[in-house]
């Protein structure tokens, strides 16, 4: 057993060896963090796509709510006026005798194009990000 001198103390080879072996053992080895990065990889690439998945539908349920939205104006507008056809001007504004304040775009579709006769049984319309949503009066 030999005798080292470590920061001004005199310590044995043999403990010099241990200390200095148990320093190196702290922390993480490169493999371990690239199996730890691995797992992080195969769990995002697992959650995107259902994620995007529940967004989509969410956007269709809003589109479809937006739909129901306007037949229910179109029904009370019809109603009120006496007339048999309601278009999307009539029903949106800001007016006080306006049915509907606004309704917002969800997935780049267009609303202002719409006109509601009383005989029609669906609503459709058309977005880039989803194809075609039908709500049925």
């Amino acid at each position: 057993m030999g005798v080292a001198r470590h920061s001004g103390w005199l310590v044995s080879t043999n403990q010099t060896e241990y200390h200095m072996n148990n320093k190196n053992k702290k922390g993480f080895t490169l493999v371990e963090i690239m199996i730890v990065v691995v797992i992080i990889g195969l769990l995002a690439a697992m959650a995107i796509p259902a994620f995007n998945k529940v967004r989509l539908e969410s956007r269709k349920k809003a589109v479809t709510n937006n739909l129901r939205q306007l037949a229910s104006a179109a029904a009370q507008y019809m109603l009120d006026k006496g007339v048999t056809q309601a278009a999307y001007s009539d029903l949106v504004g800001t007016a006080t005798d306006a049915y509907i304040r606004s309704i917002s775009p969800v997935a780049g579709e267009v609303y202002s194009s719409i006109t509601i006769d009383q005989g029609m049984s669906a609503l459709t319309i058309s977005a880039t990000a989803f194809g075609t949503i039908t709500f049925n009066m």
